[in-house]
């Protein structure tokens, strides 16, 4: 079943959100369950919204969002709020 994924990174700028991104390369080396990747500035940090196949699609590809953020060598400034929903559809014109 597709879920999403929201999340809130708390005092993530674009600009450490770019350098992580960068390492993790989900364009040219996408994760197993990927459906859909958005993000943008919200009030305290940067969001992410997200559509993955599975939950464990979502989880598996936690190890290389934790290697991004090393390498990139931003400090989170406090865990970041997940919030699992279900998928009822999509729509890709």
């Amino acid at each position: 079943m597709t879920i999403g994924i929201r999340l809130k990174l708390p005092g993530i700028t674009q600009e450490q959100f770019d350098a992580v991104h960068d390492h993790v390369n989900p364009e040219r080396n996408p994760p197993k369950g990927l459906v859909f990747h958005s993000s943008g500035p919200i009030d305290g940090g940067w969001g992410v919204i997200d559509f993955w196949e599975s939950r464990e699609d979502f989880d598996a590809f936690q190890p290389r969002i934790q290697a991004g953020v090393e390498a990139a060598g931003v400090a989170m400034q406090g865990p970041p709020d997940v919030k699992e929903f279900p998928v009822h559809e999509t729509i890709q014109p």
